[in-house]
């Protein structure tokens, strides 16, 4: 499979972006997924086997959950979850919480869009491995 390279203006596209997940691009080692989690909602508990994540929050304030330790998080903030770590993030209540994020390798199939978190949990084939 030949992969394409890929830029954007991706504050606009997170910013725009009303579903909790969107995979835009999918390479052979990394992928490009906007989130928004609605206000008081949250990603979900969860450990990724094999698969890095970068998480840089856009807009909205919450709290990181990594490895039983919570700290606030917002606008500006990046953060980094290597493979094996338990996280959550949870969104305030008032606001979403927006956010893009980078995998590696990819974590979902290419193109994935989940309207809803409800959604998301409902497709487990959704999921690389």
């Amino acid at each position: 499979m030949a992969y394409q390279s890929y830029a954007a203006d991706v504050r606009r596209l997170v910013l725009e972006n009303t579903d909790f997940r969107r995979v835009l691009h999918t390479t052979e080692r990394t992928q490009l997924v906007l989130m928004c989690v609605e206000p008081g909602g949250e990603i979900g508990e969860e450990i990724h086997t094999g698969t890095d994540q970068i998480l840089a929050f856009v807009s909205g304030r919450g709290e990181a959950i990594l490895g039983g330790q919570r700290r606030p998080i917002a606008a500006g903030d990046v953060v980094v979850v290597p493979e094996g770590t338990r996280h959550n993030f949870v969104a305030n209540a008032g606001e979403a919480l927006r956010l893009y994020t980078i995998y590696s390798p990819p974590h979902h199939r290419p193109g994935t869009v989940h309207a809803t978190k409800s959604n998301a949990d409902a497709d487990t084939a959704d999921i690389y491995g």
